[in-house]
C-alpha cells in the first residue's frame, strides 16, 4: 500500500523531535503532530516547507495532494504535480531554457492554424508552469530569458483572447510590455507594441494604432527584427481607413523594406514571424480600404498563392477583402455570394468572432436583402435582422496581425 503523507513525514523526521522539525519549517509543533497522525491534510505551502526542512527532495510535495481513499488516477495526478513543482524549484539549465523557448515558439506557430478555443487551454497550462518557475530564484541570464518568454506568452494570450472577442486581451498587452521592459529587450518590446497596435485597430482607434505602430518601429532602433515588419503594414492599414493615401503608401514602402531586412529564420508562419504572404494580404487590405481594388486584387491573389491551405483564418479574411472589392465595383450579388461561401466553407471551430465581424462589413456594404437574393442569404447566415445595417465590423477591423 502507498505510504501516506503522515507516514512519510514520520519516517523522514527520524530521530529529530517534532519541535525541532516544526522550528525548521516555521510551523506549530501540534501542526506537525496532527500531520503525522493523519488528523489534518497538508497544504502545498506547508508540504514544501517540511520537504525543504527534511531534505525530502520533493517527496512530501508529491504526497501533499493525495487524499485518503483517492483513486490511483488521482494519486498519479498528485504525484505528477508534486514532481513538477519539485523540479521547478531547482536551478534552470540551458537545456531547460531551450525547451521553454521551443515551447513558446511552438505556440506561436500554432496561432497560424489552430482554433483559438483549442489553443487557449494549452497556453494556460504552459503559462502556469512558467509562472511557477519564475517564482524561484534564478541566475540573471536565465531570468532574462524566462522574462522574455513571459512577454511572448503574454502576447500570445492577448492575441488569442482578441480573436475570441474577449476584452481581457488589453490587460495581457500591459503584462507583456512590462515583461519585455523588465528584460530590457528592445526587439521583444517592439514586437509587443506592434501586436498591441492591432488591438487598437481592432477597436476602431486608428490614430492610436498608428501611434503604437510608430512606437514599435522606433523601439527597434534599426534592428532587423519582426516588430517593424509587423508594425509598418498595420500603420498603412490604419492610415488607409483614415483615407491618408500618401501616408499609407509610405508605410507600405517601409513594410517592404522591413521584410527584406528580416532574417530568413523570422520569415515564418508564426505569431513571432512575418513573411511575404502576410505582407501581400495586409497590402491588399490597405488598398481595399483606399478603394484601389485592382491593385488590391493583385496583392490578394499573390497572398493566396503563398498561404498554406491550413491557414484558414487569413485565407478567409483575404476572401472577405475580395468580397468587399466586389462590392466597391458595384457587384453586390458577387460580394454577398463570396462572403457566404467563405463563411459556410470554414470549419466551425475557425468561424471566430473576427471572421464574423469582417463578413458583417461585407453585409454593410451591399444593398438591402429584398433587392438581391444573395444578400438575403448572407444576412441569414450571419443572423442579421432584415432591416439592420451592422456597423460593428468597421470598429472591429482585424485581430492580431490579421
Amino acid at each position: 500500500m502507498r505510504e501516506s503523507f503522515g507516514e512519510a513525514l514520520r519516517r523522514l523526521r527520524g530521530s529529530r523531535s517534532v519541535r525541532d522539525v516544526a522550528l525548521l519549517a516555521a510551523c506549530g509543533k501540534t501542526h506537525v503532530s496532527d500531520l503525522e497522525n493523519g488528523k489534518r491534510q497538508p497544504t502545498q505551502a506547508i508540504a514544501a516547507a517540511l520537504d525543504q526542512a527534511l531534505g525530502a527532495r520533493g517527496e512530501l510535495i508529491a504526497l501533499a495532494d493525495v487524499r485518503p481513499g483517492s483513486s490511483p488516477l488521482d494519486q498519479a495526478d498528485a504525484l505528477q504535480q508534486g514532481l513538477h513543482q519539485a523540479l521547478a524549484a531547482g536551478p534552470l539549465t540551458d537545456a531547460s531554457l531551450d525547451e521553454w523557448e521551443y515551447t513558446v515558439g511552438r505556440h506561436g506557430k500554432a496561432t497560424r492554424y489552430r482554433p483559438e478555443g483549442e489553443l487557449l487551454p494549452e497556453l494556460l497550462a504552459d503559462f502556469t508552469d512558467l509562472r511557477l518557475i519564475l517564482t524561484h530564484r534564478q541566475a540573471a541570464p536565465a531570468r532574462k530569458r524566462l522574462t522574455i518568454a513571459v512577454a511572448q506568452m503574454s502576447g500570445l494570450m492577448a492575441l488569442t483572447l482578441l480573436k475570441l472577442g474577449d476584452g481581457r486581451a488589453r490587460a495581457w498587452w500591459r503584462t507583456g510590455r512590462a515583461a519585455a521592459g523588465a528584460a530590457e529587450d528592445r526587439a521583444t518590446l517592439s514586437w509587443m507594441y506592434a501586436q498591441e497596435a492591432y488591438q487598437l485597430y481592432y477597436g476602431g482607434d486608428m490614430e492610436g494604432a498608428v501611434e503604437l505602430a510608430a512606437r514599435a518601429q522606433h523601439l527597434a532602433g534599426g534592428l532587423p527584427c519582426v516588430g517593424p515588419a509587423l508594425a509598418a503594414p498595420l500603420e498603412a492599414r490604419a492610415m488607409a481607413v483614415l483615407r491618408q493615401r500618401d501616408g499609407a503608401a509610405e508605410a507600405l514602402g517601409r513594410a517592404e523594406i522591413a521584410l527584406e531586412r528580416l532574417p530568413e529564420a523570422d520569415r515564418i508562419g508564426s505569431a513571432f514571424g512575418y513573411n511575404e504572404s502576410q505582407l501581400r494580404f495586409h497590402a491588399g487590405n490597405a488598398l481595399t480600404h483606399l478603394g484601389d481594388v485592382e491593385r488590391a486584387s493583385e496583392q490578394q491573389e499573390r497572398a493566396l498563392e503563398l498561404y498554406p491551405l491550413r491557414d484558414h483564418t487569413d485565407r478567409a479574411l483575404i476572401a472577405l477583402d475580395q468580397a468587399i472589392g466586389s462590392a466597391i465595383r458595384g457587384d453586390a450579388a458577387g460580394a454577398a455570394a463570396q462572403a457566404t461561401t467563405t463563411i459556410v466553407g470554414l470549419p466551425d471551430e475557425h468561424r471566430s468572432a473576427l471572421i464574423i465581424y469582417r463578413a458583417r462589413e461585407v453585409a454593410a456594404r451591399v444593398p438591402e436583402a429584398r433587392t438581391v437574393p444573395e444578400v438575403r442569404v448572407l444576412r441569414e447566415v450571419l443572423a442579421l435582422p432584415p432591416g439592420e445595417r451592422d456597423t460593428s465590423a468597421h470598429r472591429a477591423g482585424h485581430a492580431g496581425r490579421r
